[in-house]
């Protein structure tokens, strides 16, 4: 699964990168100081894996990880080639998922394109740009299927309307109907699923600032959103654990800023979790929501899954309390839970 990091320039995107990543990309107070993609596997801290592996008596761990991608910051015009924005659209398209950065701090030394601070008229223009793009797409696909349809084929015909409609919508709403999009048509950046990461000063962590008209205008769309103190995160990244835990203690900073970062992003990615435990390490999996136990097989291992058998199933709660309980014998079809602690039995 992949997320790609977007917003206009000079937000914090690299920064909350960094952050993210324990990266050290360029950071440079201009507009398109990211050029070329910056990639990288984020872990998604999760104490349940702690407690597992405690449980088990493993010292090793290994945390589950999304793929995140900085991309170009986008500039209005976009959507008609403006700035990098043909680069930009394109990889924003390969992601699964959109962070959609708000600048909600002030600041001399870092530039705003538009010479003020409103996280509000941002988060507009970013989606002003994605919308037109998308109009731009099905534009497309509508000329291609009217063209078609003139050969009189009722199934072409009923693509034509499905697209009108779909096309009507978007431009009246800014946004795609609820209802599923016609088949074979290419993937909208209006329908990604999105956070926002309200990037804050460290007075604003909790509560006020642009962050608060930001977070309300996250809930009128029905987007979630995390606030995050991404240049200061990103100089913590930098330091020994044990340097970061302090200087949190003595700022007062809470330590699972990231951590509820990256869980809200596995959350609008509709992931689940699954544990296993053993032969020397214990380690977390990411699996989409609704997927079965042969599927869970297949992420360990491709030999688990061709000779799956069936799955012995513990909650994480009940193994962290008895490691050795009898667990419950699942098969094939079991839909993996979040939280479960798996062990493959292969034939």
């Amino acid at each position: 699964m992949k997320a790609a990091i977007i917003g206009l320039p000079n937000v914090g995107k690299s920064t909350l990168f960094n952050a993210l990543a324990a990266a050290e990309v360029p950071t440079e107070n201009r507009p398109f100081c990211t050029i070329d993609p910056n990639v990288a596997r984020v872990p998604i801290p999760d104490p349940r894996l702690d407690a597992v592996a405690q449980a088990a008596g493993m010292q090793q761990k290994v945390q589950a990880t999304l793929e995140l991608v900085d991309v170009a910051g986008l500039v209005k015009g976009a959507s008609r080639g403006e700035g990098l924005g043909n680069r930009f659209l394109a990889q924003v398209r390969e992601a699964d998922a959109a962070v959609h950065v708000l600048r909600c701090f002030e600041s001399g030394r870092v530039t705003h394109v538009t010479g003020a601070v409103d996280p509000v008229d941002d988060a507009e223009t970013v989606n002003t740009e994605l919308a037109l793009a998308d109009l731009a797409t099905i534009e497309r696909a509508l000329d291609s299927a009217r063209r078609r349809a003139k050969s009189g084929d009722p199934d072409l015909k009923k693509r034509v309307e499905e697209l009108e409609a779909l096309h009507e919508h978007l431009a009246r709403d800014g946004v795609p109907a609820p209802a599923p999009p016609p088949a074979d048509t290419p993937a909208l950046l209006t329908a990604m699923p999105t956070l926002y990461a309200l990037n804050v000063a460290e007075e604003h962590l909790a509560k006020g600032g642009p962050a608060d008209q930001a977070e309300q205008y996250a809930a009128q769309h029905d987007t979630p959103a995390v606030r995050v103190t991404a240049q200061l995160e990103s100089e913590l990244a930098a330091m020994p654990r044990e340097e970061q835990q302090d200087l949190r203690k003595g700022l007062g900073l809470p330590h699972e800023t990231l951590q509820r970062f990256m869980q809200a992003l596995r959350t609008l990615l509709s992931l689940n979790t699954f544990f296993t435990a053993g032969p020397s390490e214990a380690r977390a999996w990411l699996i989409p929501q609704g997927q079965t136990a042969h599927h869970a097989a297949g992420r360990v291992h491709t030999d688990f899954q061709q000779r799956f058998v069936r799955a012995e199933v513990t909650p994480w709660q009940a193994f962290t309390r008895t490691p050795q309980a009898q667990p419950d014998l699942k098969g094939r079809d079991y839909t993996v839970r979040d939280g479960d602690v798996l062990r493959f039995r292969a034939g």
